[in-house]
């Protein structure tokens, strides 16, 4: 007696949920793989696993003893058979996607088919699959059925229209590549990571840590900006007005440095300037630099803003403030008293920090730590030098460069750091410069190029000890450039060896930097320059 009609769709059920069980079972085995770091393994293993169980089971309900155990009709069998070869193309698709798939993921690189289009793809080769095996196999007239598809399709298409509609430009996003996960985007009034693309929408992460959810058709009919397209390198630019005052080649310069040292800012293209336009209040000017961690825009942004604050603060370029002339006329008269006041403020404070320094003391002997010249001439010298402020990240100077001036730390930290060759290698190696110490002295009483690169590495104040006013203090104490000349020269001769590892010293300057007597020359000729002076 043949079993009834119900048991055989129970064994088809049983036979799925059998294969569903299994599939899940072996999801967990899957996530050991990818703990051990073998994720593609699993990720390939995971995409045939549901086609392979299902086959399975079919083959199972396919079997002849399988059917005469349970008396199953010989329709059973004909239905048993289209599962098996349904299922079997089914594995052998997916096999050959989950090898491709596999294949880009070992290398690293991106899977050419955006995830839209490829499971677009898939849905299409099953659903025709699936009614082949019901023509050819199992001998169903599909025609009503397709009728029957196009009418309800239809009805779902105008119950659906929103979905279908952000379906469809899903798609058409992914064929045109307007965009893709990972890229910096802006969407409308939206800005940030795309982090996924499904069916339906679009979803970003902002600079707020916010995930904001966007319609596909909402993403289609708006105007995107990809900042990491055509590469990843996108520009950022910064305007600024400057006063009149200020020469314009000066501030284009000022400008370009700021940026170049910055590190994130790429060296190449390399950072530009322009003039905008003149106008009543001063000259309009674009900064132009390129990145490639568009994440970091607003950081990198205030770092090289910051960067121009110091560097047109030293070099007395101002910003112009809109007032009336009346009204600038009085602020001007007030700044004036306040400059004189300041001024002598600052006096005052750059002899506070001579008297407290190394500069010009004894370093040695029985004298370590007395001044080489009078007090008095330390005041004097504190009217002469320049105080500036500097921020973390600006370079004072670089190896090798040419010198005429050395720095003393008033507040702040500077690192240097020095490259050498020792055996055909090369090194670095840092020190730190803190408050009341002097950096750069070698270059000012020698005249060799810099042995060290300088680094701010905390915001720092430094006074500036240029030639022309070292030159003045010699002038007025002669007798200190001998005594300068023998403390440089012994200093010097201990490091001689040292000296010689830095590829930038040429070996006269290093003859020229131990010997007491063209030290002593050099410091005379300082002199007679400043005797020249008018």
């Amino acid at each position: 007696m043949a079993a009834p009609f119900y048991l055989e769709i129970l064994a088809f059920l049983v036979a799925l949920s059998v294969a569903l069980g299994l599939h899940l079972a072996s999801g967990r085995a899957l996530r050991h793989l990818r703990q051990a770091g073998l994720e593609a393994i699993a990720n390939f293993l995971g995409r045939i696993s549901f086609p392979a169980f299902c086959l399975g089971v079919a083959l199972i309900l396919w079997l002849p003893s399988f059917r005469e155990a349970f008396s199953f009709r010989p329709r059973f069998a004909a239905y048993a058979e289209a599962a098996v070869i349904f299922f079997a193309v089914i594995l052998l698709i997916r096999i050959i996607d989950a090898s491709l798939l596999y294949r880009y993921q070992r290398r690293r690189l991106h899977f050419p088919l955006p995830d839209v289009l490829h499971g677009f793809i898939l849905i299409v080769l099953y659903l025709t699959i699936f009614f082949i095996v019901l023509r050819g196999i199992l001998g169903i007239n599909i025609t009503p059925l397709l009728a029957t598809s196009a009418i309800f399709t239809a009805i779902i298409g105008l119950a659906f229209q929103g979905v279908l509609s952000n379906v469809l430009a899903g798609i058409s996003l992914n064929l045109t590549k307007s965009l893709s996960r990972g890229d910096w985007v802006k969407i409308g009034p939206h800005e940030g990571v795309v982090m996924e693309m499904n069916w339906r929408e679009t979803l970003i992460f902002d600079r707020a840590s916010n995930l904001i959810v966007i319609p596909n058709s909402t993403v289609a009919a708006e105007m995107i900006v990809n900042f990491s397209r055509p590469e990843k390198a996108t520009a950022l630019t910064i305007p600024i007005k400057v006063s009149y005052t200020a020469p314009p080649a000066l501030v284009l310069e000022e400008l370009r440095s700021a940026a170049r040292e910055v590190p994130e800012v790429l060296t190449t293209p390399v950072p530009q300037a322009y003039i905008l336009s003149y106008d009543d209040f001063g000259i309009s000017y674009l900064l132009k630099f390129w990145v490639t961690d568009f994440s970091r825009k607003y950081a990198i942004v205030a770092d090289v803003a910051r960067h121009i604050w110091y560097k047109f603060k030293r070099s007395n370029i101002e910003i112009p403030v809109s007032v009336a002339d009346q009204v600038r006329e009085v602020l001007g008269a007030v700044r004036e008293e306040k400059r004189v006041a300041a001024q002598e403020e600052e006096k005052d404070k750059n002899y506070a920090d001579l008297l407290r320094s190394s500069l010009l003391r004894f370093q040695e002997g029985e004298r370590a730590g007395e001044l080489i010249v009078p007090e008095e001439g330390l005041r004097q010298l504190a009217g002469l030098v320049h105080r500036q402020r500097y921020t973390k990240g600006e370079v004072i100077f670089r190896q090798g460069e040419r010198g005429e001036s050395c720095f003393l730390v008033a507040s702040g930290e500077i690192k240097g750091e020095i490259v050498y060759e020792e055996k055909g290698k090369r090194y670095a190696k840092e020190f730190r410069v803190g408050p009341g110490g002097i950096f750069g002295e070698m270059s000012l009483f020698t005249g060799m190029p810099r042995t060290a690169t300088g680094t701010i590495d905390k915001d720092a104040e430094l006074l500036e000890i240029r030639a022309a006013d070292f030159a003045f203090l010699l002038n007025e104490y002669p007798g200190v450039a001998e005594v300068i000349a023998d403390l440089v020269s012994e200093r010097n001769r201990k490091n001689e060896a040292f000296l010689r590892q830095i590829k930038e010293l040429s070996a006269a300057d290093i003859d020229s930097s131990v010997n007491k007597q063209s030290i002593l020359a050099r410091l005379k000729r300082l002199i007679l320059s400043f005797r020249k002076l008018p």
